[in-house]
């Protein structure tokens, strides 16, 4: 069987994997930073990576979103938040849409930044944008009229969330998922109503990191999400918790987005360590225990999967290779930038730090070594890279840039 097929398999994410010109939100088509076999360039020379075309823009962490022959972007200018749609092929600006969205985060963040943090997500010819100010918007991706607002501190009568809002939307079917309004919570994608909040936090510091996936799970397809304290299993129709595990971490700062392997979900913190969780139908119900840890500290940077093996950036800036099986730890690099964000197409592994290195890997290698680096810019590098079939996308605080592939 193919590899990367096989991988798909024991992945358990339900979420399909295309090649194409789409990169339609965080971490990919799967919110999990798989790409089809053969997508990932075979050398990082500038005649297999050459830029296309390149815009200065305001200081963003959204990660770049390409869907129907465009690139959309966010940024933060004075006190609006602005999202950007460009052409994928020229870099024209196509439309521009803004609104007063600043805020002061907390002093704990305050070194990296107020502006937007969240990735937005296409779907169905709209695009999903998470502001600061615990606000979810739905854009008309063609001519970026806003069709409605969702405000979940005037929703909740909740206060503002001291990081700002942070969670990735995920669209499924008809369904806006995201954790805001120190919740999880689903809207209606056609009208910005909310028809349910679940796993309410009572934590002053607010709503959760971490960005939710579905997958199918124990033979249950369903929403996989980590908040502030817990790793947990919710039915995305009717909002039934159907297992969860306790995550330690400090300050309850659990930010990877957790990561699906058959009916396994890994997940890492600082403070806590990383840990692996198997699900089990247990009568008409589930149950989810630890099955091994590893002392690894995940922290901002969420893992990929590939060849048996998961790639982890560290908290102390280093990237680790996991056995997936045992969890035991094949190698652990130098360091390098304080995150990373990582693609895989199941043979390679794409790395691009916050210095704006992009390294490439073998997946199958006994030891860390970089089959080709690169300097993909000067700016420093927060937001998650966006790979298709015909580019790499790569997103400093200063700037947009589009390699040819």
């Amino acid at each position: 069987m193919n590899k990367f097929f096989a991988m798909l398999l024991t992945a358990g994410c339900v979420a399909p994997v295309v090649a194409g010109d789409a990169w339609p939100g965080w971490r990919g088509p799967g919110r999990d930073g798989v790409v089809p076999s053969g997508t990932l360039p075979a050398s990082l020379s500038s005649s297999d990576l050459s830029e296309r075309w390149s815009v200065p823009l305001g200081p963003s962490y959204s990660g770049p979103v390409v869907a129907e022959g465009r690139v959309f972007v966010t940024e933060s200018l004075d006190d609006r938040e602005v999202v950007r749609a460009f052409d994928a092929a020229t870099g024209d600006e196509v439309w521009a849409t803004d609104w007063v969205g600043s805020m002061s985060v907390i002093f704990i963040a305050k070194p990296n930044g107020d502006w937007i943090k969240a990735t937005p997500a296409y779907a169905d010819g709209a695009l999903y944008v998470a502001g600061m100010r615990d606000v979810l918007v739905r854009l008309d991706a063609e001519t970026g009229a806003v069709e409605w607002r969702t405000d979940f501190k005037e929703e909740f009568g909740t206060e503002l969330p001291p990081f700002g809002f942070v969670s990735s939307p995920l669209v499924d079917g008809g369904k806006v998922f995201v954790q805001a309004g120190r919740g999880l919570c689903r809207i209606d994608a056609d009208s910005g109503a909310v028809d349910w909040r679940i796993l309410k936090n009572p934590d002053p510091y607010g709503s959760a990191f971490s960005s939710p996936i579905v997958a199918t799970v124990a033979g249950r397809r369903q929403l996989v999400v980590q908040t502030r304290k817990e790793l947990v299993g919710v039915n995305p129709e009717t909002a039934d918790v159907l297992w969860r595990v306790e995550i330690p971490a400090f300050r309850d700062t659990n930010i990877l987005t957790p990561t699906v392997v058959g009916n396994r979900v890994f997940t890492s913190t600082f403070g806590g360590g990383s840990r692996m969780v198997e699900v089990r139908a247990e009568g008409d119900g589930f149950a989810a225990e630890v099955v091994w840890t590893n002392k690894a500290q995940g922290y901002m940077s969420s893992p990929v999967v590939a060849d048996g093996a998961l790639f982890l950036h560290m908290r102390n800036q280093r990237l680790a290779c996991l056995d997936v099986t045992d969890g035991t730890t094949r190698w652990i690099s130098k360091p390098m930038g304080k995150y990373a964000s990582l693609v895989t197409d199941g043979d390679r592994v794409l790395v691009l730090d916050e210095r704006g290195e992009l390294l490439l890997l073998d997946a199958a290698a006994e030891d860390f070594e970089a089959l080709a680096r690169r300097d993909t810019s000067d700016g420093t590098t927060w937001a998650y890279m966006g790979v298709t079939d015909d580019a790499l996308l790569v997103r400093p605080l200063d700037r947009l840039i589009v390699f040819d592939r």
